[in-house]
């Protein structure tokens, strides 16, 4: 355990920024790091306001598999702490967040379980470019001192993992869970999709 820690450390201090990075550089990872995560919720919305039956089942399939993950991501936080590099006053830290675990990340998980089941569902054009985000953002944090390349590592794994755990369900329920979402947002909708402002 003290050698994966060393490495996850010694890969770290590789990735993050210093006092001698230039500032245009260190203000392009934090904004990554702070908002490209939200191509993810862009790409669903367009998916789903843009698209058939079929895609609005993999926005739902997605968003299924990213909460599952997130969930998973609470209890490992609640049954073993690993503390942040500025924890332990390792590295630079260019931006704020509080000291709580640090492993998995929460970003990476949610960027990552979108992208697999994207791919996974058929969607390769989407699903890379949810990928090309999730990459970014795990060099962007750990650029910035708040996460551990492993914490990238480990998201990424939780992800794929829960994407192919809950395949058989979704299998199972998937198609009529998201027949039944799909209704009600017609129903919700209704009087813009009447007037051809949204796709029914």
């Amino acid at each position: 355990m003290e050698t994966i820690e060393a490495f996850n450390q010694a890969i770290f201090l590789q990735i993050n920024a210093t006092a001698a990075t230039p500032n245009w550089l260190v203000a392009a990872g934090v904004f990554i790091a702070n908002y490209a995560i939200g191509a993810v919720p862009i790409i669903l919305a367009c998916m789903w306001l843009c698209g058939g039956d079929d895609r609005r089942t993999t926005v739902v399939h997605a968003t299924f598999v990213g909460f599952v993950a997130l969930g998973i991501n609470q209890l490992i936080g609640l049954l073993w702490y690993h503390p942040r590099p500025f924890a332990i006053s390792l590295g630079y830290t260019f931006l704020e967040h509080a000291p709580d675990s640090s492993f998995p990340s929460d970003h990476a998980t949610l960027l990552s379980a979108i992208s697999f089941t994207l791919l996974y569902d058929g969607k390769r054009m989407l699903g890379a470019l949810a990928l090309a985000a999730d990459i970014a953002v795990a060099w962007a944090r750990v650029f910035a001192g708040v996460h551990f390349p492993m914490d990238m590592a480990g998201a990424a794994l939780i992800a794929w993992t829960t994407c192919r755990l809950l395949a058989p369900l979704w299998r199972f329920a998937g198609d009529a869970f998201s027949r039944a979402l799909i209704a009600v947002y017609r129903k919700v909708v209704a009087w813009p999709i009447s007037r051809g402002w949204l796709r029914p």
